[in-house]
């Protein structure tokens, strides 16, 4: 069995979805992550797994269901704080953010028999999910971050490495207004398309 990761901030205000602001209000922002959060948050607790991980940058609320341990994000930069997250798990792992509540439980249930590492491309060329059969921190550590290519360079890194990779479905990440509709026409029921369908865009004046 595997231990499911999520890594995420605390959805305040001001901290979380900055691109969704405008057209939507600070506090709308939050709430939409924090609906993202909690739709991804459920889908891990009903995957099959031997533990459930919430390695979160702040303070855990209302928002989390029962059975996950909550651990805090470490110091430095997002390769640093993902490759603690694996530095801390002694058997296979896999590991997902918070910004893609369409997410289901059948895509979290991986089988690592016949493969090392999962990968799992974003549409802005990031990866939303990535998953070692034996963690190993050194192979994020270094990846660059949050650009077009980062998605590209982790997983040459897994192929560089050794490792037989096998990949997950290609999902869209919440960052612009644009992808916050996409997702929630794919999960229609899900608290993130509730919440967006709440959400009043500001009108320039």
């Amino acid at each position: 069995m595997t231990t499911l990761l999520v890594i995420a901030k605390e959805p305040l205000p001001g901290r979380v979805k900055t691109r969704l602001s405008p057209p939507f209000t600070p506090e709308e922002a939050a709430r939409l992550a924090q609906a993202a959060l909690a739709d991804t948050l459920h889908a891990v607790a009903a995957a099959p797994a031997t533990r459930r991980v919430l390695v979160l940058d702040g303070t855990p609320g209302d928002w989390l269901p029962a059975g996950f341990e909550v651990r805090p994000q470490c110091a430095g930069g997002l390769d640093q704080r993902l490759a603690d997250a694996f530095a801390h798990c002694s058997g296979p792992a896999l590991l997902i953010g918070m910004d893609t509540p369409q997410v289901t439980p059948r895509l979290l249930t991986v089988d690592f028999a016949g493969c090392d590492a999962y990968y799992g491309p974003a549409e802005d060329g990031g990866f939303w999910a990535l998953g070692l059969a034996e963690p190993d921190p050194a192979l994020l550590r270094g990846v660059p971050m949050s650009t077009p290519v980062t998605g590209a360079v982790q997983r040459e890194r897994l192929l560089a490495a050794g490792l037989r990779v096998r990949e997950l479905p290609r999902l869209r990440d919440v960052d612009t207004v644009a992808d916050a509709h996409a997702v929630a026409a794919l999960a229609p029921r899900g608290r993130f398309a509730a919440q967006l369908a709440r959400c009043t865009p500001v009108t320039p004046r």
